[in-house]
């Protein structure tokens, strides 16, 4: 196995979302989107266990990043990561979550031989999080980025040297200001507390001194975006500075897992 991330999209977009981060050793899960039994059989289909989980990083509140976390945490032992405000949140809305695994996050927290850093996104969110992974001994990083309004300077630090990075694009912004949204909820998307378009998450790699390897193109609107159209934008961008052959552009989907490597990997235990 290669000595970078191996990232399984096993759902990425408005209905659900759930993203398993490995190692030759450790697996990590961020969000529970899906509902479990749904998201076992996902993670079964990518080679993996929740029992090898070692920690659950739920970016924030919204039901399609928390649908099945009420169940998985009482049905599996395994520590779920989320920030104060989001715990708050869920606590209050969900009075039958299982307290005993839930931990607050830090700025930066040590598992194992992967460190985990969190750090704030622009979203209409009570609290929310991105999440940077570096697996230490193999000098690897993976950054997940999605739900977020624009890019802050602390993101763009966030996203600094990462070799796998998940970025947020998630919608045309022509098909919506065209779409059959409400006007309020064009508007929520747009801003800057909403979620990234196509062009913006191109631009944004434009910005970086060193492209990562891979750059996973996640939670695509399925009414404003499509997975050509969200791939072609950004592939453009890059293509017009001479940039692509830089990185590998993956696109990631609703409704099947989809890996950064061809073949998923086999069971850890």
């Amino acid at each position: 196995m290669s000595k970078d991330f191996q990232v399984v999209m096993l759902a990425s977009g408005s209905k659900g979302n759930a993203a398993l981060i490995s190692t030759d050793s450790q697996r990590f899960l961020v969000d529970i989107g899906l509902s479990c039994r749904e998201l076992v059989r996902r993670l079964h289909e990518a080679g993996a266990s929740p029992k090898e989980l070692e920690g659950v990083f739920i970016t924030h509140e919204h039901i399609d990043h928390v649908k099945g976390l009420v169940t998985f945490a009482k049905n599996y032992d395994v520590p779920i990561y989320a920030s104060e405000g989001t715990f708050r949140f869920l606590f209050n809305k969900y009075g039958k979550l299982e307290r005993r695994n839930c931990r607050l996050t830090g700025p930066s927290m040590l598992c194992g031989d992967v460190r985990v850093d969190a750090f704030a996104i622009p979203h209409d969110a009570v609290q929310p999080q991105g999440y940077s992974f570096t697996w230490k001994s193999a000098g690897s990083k993976c950054t997940y980025i999605t739900d977020t309004g624009f890019v802050t300077p602390l993101v763009n630090e966030a996203a600094k040297d990462s070799d796998v990075l998940v970025l947020e694009a998630n919608h045309d912004v022509e098909m919506l200001k065209n779409g059959s949204y409400p006007y309020d909820l064009k508007q929520r998307i747009l801003g800057t507390r909403g979620h990234l378009a196509n062009v913006t998450a191109g631009q944004f790699l434009l910005t970086m001194p060193k492209l990562p390897k891979q750059v996973i193109l996640a939670h695509l609107s399925q009414q404003n975006n499509t997975p050509k159209l969200a791939y072609e934008t950004v592939k453009h961008i890059l293509e017009q500075k001479g940039r692509l052959q830089e990185t590998e552009l993956i696109v990631a989907a609703q409704d099947h897992p989809v890996a950064n490597e061809a073949v998923l990997m086999p069971r850890l235990y």
